[in-house]
């Protein structure tokens, strides 16, 4: 999946989660993202985070450190 797609996938998540209270969303999206997204997926946007988060929320950068980093490829 490319990473323009994940930074939009997080960030339409970001959005929604950003209408509860802050910590509420912070938890909310990371759990949301650890449920749904397979390893590949949370490699990917674990890339564009460690790359500086460009293009990525405030709150997708926020509720990296609640998501499962995937272990690297091998």
């Amino acid at each position: 999946m490319s990473a323009d797609k994940i930074t939009r996938m997080a960030n339409q998540i970001a959005l929604f989660m950003e209408s509860k209270p802050h910590d509420e969303g912070v938890a909310g999206l990371a759990a949301h993202i650890n449920d749904f997204w397979e390893p590949r997926m949370r490699r990917e946007f674990f890339a564009i985070v460690d790359a500086g988060g460009v293009g990525l929320r405030p709150l997708a950068i926020e509720a990296a450190v609640q998501i499962r980093r995937p272990a690297a490829l091998a």
